[in-house]
């Protein structure tokens, strides 16, 4: 896989217009709230990376096309590469920053992490089937521009606005994928939302997605550090009436360079140690 070379992407959207937001008081995000699954339509829904005034109004039948260089499909799947595939960025606050690297360079790197993930994570046929949507199509799936999205908000600690590009997603009709979840629970987990970190990982397990050690060692890490570790107990009995069995030697692994409070307290509502 690593020797294909796709001459351009083109990237799409879900319908019928997507922004992403530069000017954080007026937000808009991709699907338009009037397009209803009853009203049968037809768009043109290439990327819109433009900056919107505040006079602009949305237009069923906008196009626009973006190309990007010739670049390698994702590599393939090395299980002993340690190395992140794609480098994050220096200030993940820096929202302006993000977003216009994703105008202008597209979301070639956001595809690579997405497949790296779930590669790693043994979701072989998830990753399989986004390489194949971008060798075989020729355009970027519409989970990874959302997911992007999505992931810049978590980063930048704003989980609020992060949970309306997901909603929005699920209102487009776009399912997400466990890297998806990866980035939602992290992000609201790092906020102290306990109460939608807690419906989302359910969310996902239902949907029969396994998270994996750095997903739910952040949910308990966000139960110690809120001095919850009595609920974060009874939330563990939920997930292992779905199935769940927390991995110790991973869990260790993860928590590797955790402070000792947050390493006993994990350890503790995990394994009762």
């Amino acid at each position: 896989m690593a020797g294909t070379v796709l001459s351009r992407f083109i990237i799409l959207a879900p319908k019928p217009r997507f922004h992403f937001p530069f000017s954080f008081s007026k937000q808009r995000y991709f699907c338009s709230s009037s397009d209803q699954p009853t009203t049968k339509k037809t768009f043109n829904t290439k990327v819109n990376f433009s900056l919107p005034s505040d006079s602009e109004q949305d237009e069923d039948d906008y196009e626009t096309t973006k190309t990007i260089p010739k670049t390698k499909l994702p590599p393939p799947y090395d299980p002993f590469d340690k190395k992140p595939a794609i480098e994050e960025s220096d200030d993940p606050k820096n929202l302006q920053e993000i977003f216009h690297k994703m105008r202008t360079e597209g979301l070639t790197n956001n595809a690579v992490k997405m497949f790296d993930a779930l590669s790693k994570d043994g979701l072989t046929h998830e990753a399989l089937e986004l390489f194949s949507q971008i060798k075989d199509k020729g355009h970027m799936p519409d989970v990874v521009a959302h997911t992007a999205v999505v992931e810049a908000y978590m980063n930048a600690g704003q989980s609020k606005e992060g949970v309306k590009v997901f909603l929005r997603m699920l209102a487009c009709g776009v399912a997400p994928n466990a890297y998806t979840y990866s980035v939602l629970i992290k992000g609201l987990a790092g906020d102290a939302r306990l109460d939608d970190t807690q419906k989302y990982l359910m969310e996902m397990m239902a949907k029969g997605m396994r998270p994996n050690a750095g997903i739910y060692t952040a949910v308990f890490e966000a139960f110690v550090r809120e001095k919850k570790v009595e609920e974060g107990k009874e939330f563990l009995e939920q997930m292992k009436k779905k199935g769940f069995v927390a991995d110790e030697k991973a869990v260790r692994e993860v928590l590797n360079s955790k402070r000792d409070p947050v390493f006993r307290g994990v350890m503790d509502i995990l394994f009762g140690k």
